[in-house]
């Protein structure tokens, strides 16, 4: 963070100063966790009903924190005191960017491939200024000032994932953190149960759009027709990516390897040059054209671009992340989340990548389908089963209708059995899997990380990242 007075932070945040020097200058970092605090650290208490953060207050102190920014007062702690700390944390987050002029604020969203867009834009911008653009998905009302906060006058690019349930959420992340520069992947199923509809999706992802300055630069993905259309809803200049003809960054020509890495032509403006990534899977195609764009319009040249973009790899953690056994195994660990447009993302992965080897796909419950449950869990086992996935293990009851969607396609090959949790999946794999064999492992966050964690420490199996 850049260095800030507590007279300056307690303006920032409509806070009062309690037993602290108003001089006292925040020189570290903002941390909500105690075991995080530094010299000149500013430590921010969230009250909770299991865990209150008030109560490691003093903790925060004797670390060396400057101050804590919380609700209640805590004796003999100097505190800068507000309402509400979550609130006030994000207006912190906008003082502190609003004084960083030289700063290029980057925000991406979708509803899938987030954050592995935004860890390739920013793997892209560390090559042209300093870059913030941390590992994971902080894409909330608390991760987005988290985020911001780690910005200081040397960083020229801050890359921020935006996530939503609801429309409004985006736009109040923009008031947060401004961004100079919106990234749209695409408008799909995820949350649908919340958002009640794909329309209501893209009204939510379009105000990442609507918060550009005139002279900003709005990239949208050309290949999705709901995408494409929120270019009426900005002042800001756009460009377009994809694989449509008309498209302004554009692959052409693209290929897969027998591991699944995708080669293509890139296609600008400027000329064309070869590109053949790291990352596996055939969406990574889209992906890296999100961030060329970006890119490009920073000023990196094409060979430079199509060099870096082979250079790409991944950053965040259980995302397309393909590894080898020594026993021969590949094992693709997709685990940290899952709705039907990643879902079938990765089973397409799974068959492309599994040509000529056995395939297995370790499928749990994608979460907040609402109404589209059934529908949205029993077309993906279709798919599964229309692209000859021999077998398909589906985990824990809420996921049946996977199993269901698997065994209603005629005359597929493979077989699908119902297990009930993480448990038994990995003691079927221990006892079925063979050499040559290739699993996919990805649900929603209940646990289904513990397959893939399974298969990697029985094996000590290395990533290809």
């Amino acid at each position: 963070m850049i260095a800030l007075s507590l007279a300056e932070v307690a303006a920032a945040v409509d806070g009062r100063l309690v037993a602290a020097d108003p001089a006292a200058t925040v020189a570290g970092s903002v941390e909500f966790d105690s075991r995080k605090v530094g010299p000149g650290s500013l430590f921010v208490a969230f009250p909770g009903e299991k865990v209150d953060g008030h109560d490691y207050a003093a903790t925060a102190i004797e670390a060396g924190a400057v101050a804590v920014l919380g609700s209640r007062e805590v004796p003999g702690v100097p505190m800068v005191l507000v309402d509400d700390a979550l609130t006030a944390m994000g207006r912190l987050a906008r003082a502190a960017v609003d004084r960083l002029t030289g700063l290029t604020v980057i925000g991406v969203t979708g509803s899938s491939g987030k954050t592995t867009t935004k860890d390739l834009i920013g793997q892209l911008t560390a090559r042209l200024g300093a870059t913030v653009a941390p590992p994971g998905s902080f894409n909330n009302e608390l991760g987005h000032p988290y985020t911001a906060l780690q910005a200081d006058p040397d960083t020229r690019y801050l890359v921020m994932e935006k996530g939503a349930r609801g429309v409004g959420h985006v736009r109040y992340l923009c008031e947060l953190v401004p961004p100079r520069i919106s990234v749209v992947l695409n408008v799909g199923t995820s949350h649908i149960g919340e958002f009640g509809s794909q329309d209501a999706i893209a009204l939510a992802k379009g105000e990442l759009v609507e918060a550009l300055p005139p002279d900003g630069l709005a990239v949208l993905n050309a290949d999705d027709p709901r995408v494409d259309a929120m270019a009426s809803r900005t002042q800001a200049r756009v460009v377009r990516y994809g694989e449509a003809s008309d498209a302004d960054v554009r692959a052409e020509d693209v290929t897969l390897d027998e591991r699944g890495h995708p080669s293509y032509t890139l296609v600008t403006p400027e000329g064309r040059a070869p590109v053949r990534l790291r990352l596996a899977g055939r969406h990574q195609v889209g992906n890296t054209l999100a961030a060329a764009a970006v890119a490009r319009e920073l000023g990196m040249p094409l060979a430079e671009l199509a060099t870096a973009l082979g250079e790409l790899g991944l950053v965040s953690t259980r995302r397309m992340d393909v590894f080898d056994r020594p026993d021969g195994v590949t094992v693709i660990d997709d685990s940290y989340n899952a709705n039907p447009a990643s879902m079938a993302v990765a089973v397409r992965a799974l068959a492309s990548m599994g040509q000529g080897r056995r395939t297995v796909a370790v499928l749990g419950y994608m979460a907040e389908l609402g109404p589209f449950e059934y529908d949205g869990h029993a077309e993906v086992g279709q798919l599964a089963a229309e692209l000859g996935v021999d077998r398909l293990l589906v985990v824990g009851e809420p996921a049946v209708p996977i199993h269901e969607g698997a065994t209603a396609v005629a005359n597929w090959g493979g077989e699908s059995v119902l297990l009930t949790d993480q448990a038994a999946a990995v003691e079927v794999l221990r006892s079925e899997l063979r050499p040559g064999d290739v699993v996919l492992v990805k649900g929603s966050r209940y646990r289904t990380w513990e397959v893939a964690d399974a298969l990697r420490a029985d094996a000590g199996g290395e990533s290809t990242r």
